[in-house]
């Protein structure tokens, strides 16, 4: 009878969703005849935490990250959560953990356990280079979301794979649209619909998609453009003193934050993620958004740069309002039609390449070869 692979999941906490929807839909998605699946946080607060506890996987709740200084400390305490992962008893642990922490890697080592990771951010240089660079060395293997990773950070490293996100793309088919979510946005019925999905906070460059909407607003009135995300910080609140400065209110709308994205895509005919500096990971909003159908356009940053590769056509100078401008009104002067037979070439795009089946296969691949390298 062949073996079940016990794989232990770890991530800090489930406070925002993005991350951890991403690790559920792998959890859930890997062969329940090949894996058994486990789940390690340091609490249970947060909204996603309790759909991670419906989803029946078993989720272990303790303290495994420690301060690295001072050393005796911190060997004190990989110790200890060493013995409780031995308890736990994985094949393998995988790290979702965002941070440059490697104190998690130590104690996997202390327990015997292979132990990898999944860089997700562009984050490497200053204060934690180093520390990025011990995570790194302590891993058996290491997951990157974009090229322009092993570029940057692993160019001759062997034991690296390119897994990008994927979506579930059956989930954001497009349907019919809710007409009360435009009651509830202010928009009129007749009004086109650009929408950036993003929470907002300045490396999103939410700013740049208002000046580019703001130089082509009187030139399109039948135009809308909502900002789906969290605008309760700084950011978000000076954005939304901007737009009522340049007297947009009636043309550009902020929904807050939102759980189900899919019923405002429904509504729209253009997506921008107008993001900024280091760039993305593997930005699943434009996935989504692509599942669903619509004309994407977005920055020429670090992981966008990957999922509009065969479509160059569609990114614009980041920092660049002019650029973004040209751009945007290139599907603004299109038919709503044309846009829609556009938007159908992302969906199929999206499907191809950026599956959740397409993700969870290379993932198995991948755990098969770290377990096939131990023994």
């Amino acid at each position: 009878m062949k073996k079940i692979t016990k794989i232990l999941f770890t991530i800090p906490n489930f406070d925002t969703a993005g991350s951890g929807k991403a690790l559920l839909n792998l959890a859930m998605g890997l062969d329940k005849n090949k894996y058994e699946v486990h789940i390690a946080c340091l609490h249970n607060r947060g909204n996603y935490f309790n759909v991670v506890k419906e989803s029946g996987i078993q989720v272990h709740v303790f303290n495994y990250l420690n301060p690295a200084r001072p050393l005796m400390t911190l060997l004190k305490k990989t110790w200890q959560v060493s013995r409780i992962l031995k308890k736990i008893s994985p094949d393998l642990i995988h790290s979702f953990n965002y941070s440059d922490d490697y104190t998690e890697a130590l104690s996997a080592r202390l327990a015997g356990i292979p132990w990898v990771f999944t860089k997700k951010n562009m984050s490497w240089g200053g204060a934690s280079k180093h520390a990025w660079k011990l995570r790194s060395y302590l891993a058996k293997g290491i997951i990157v979301q974009n090229t322009d990773m092993i570029a940057q950070f692993y160019p001759n490293r062997k034991n690296v794979q390119l897994i990008a996100r994927g979506v579930n793309v059956n989930l954001f088919l497009g349907g019919t649209p809710d007409q009360a979510i435009r009651e509830k946005m202010e928009t009129p019925l007749e009004s086109r619909l650009i929408i950036c999905v993003a929470n907002l906070i300045p490396v999103k460059g939410v700013e740049i998609l208002l000046q580019a909407f703001e130089a082509l607003a009187s030139e399109y009135p039948e135009w809308i453009l909502w900002i789906v995300g969290d605008y309760s910080g700084d950011y978000g609140k000076e954005k939304i003193r901007w737009v009522k400065e340049h007297k947009l209110e009636q043309r550009i709308k902020f929904s807050g934050k939102q759980e189900n994205v899919k019923n405002y895509l429904n509504i729209a005919e253009i997506f921008v993620l107008p993001t900024l500096g280091k760039g993305e990971g593997s930005p699943v909003a434009m996935l989504e958004a692509m599942a669903n159908g619509k004309v994407v356009i977005g920055s020429e940053v670090p992981g966008i740069k990957d999922q509009l590769k065969d479509y160059p056509d569609n990114l614009f100078k980041p920092g660049n309002w002019q650029s973004l401008s040209n751009k945007l009104k290139l599907f603004m002067a299109a038919t709503s039609k044309m846009n829609f037979l556009i938007g159908n070439l992302f969906m199929e795009h999206v499907k191809n390449k950026f599956s959740i089946e397409n993700e969870i296969f290379k993932h198995d691949a991948f755990y098969q070869k770290i377990l096939g390298d131990k023994q």
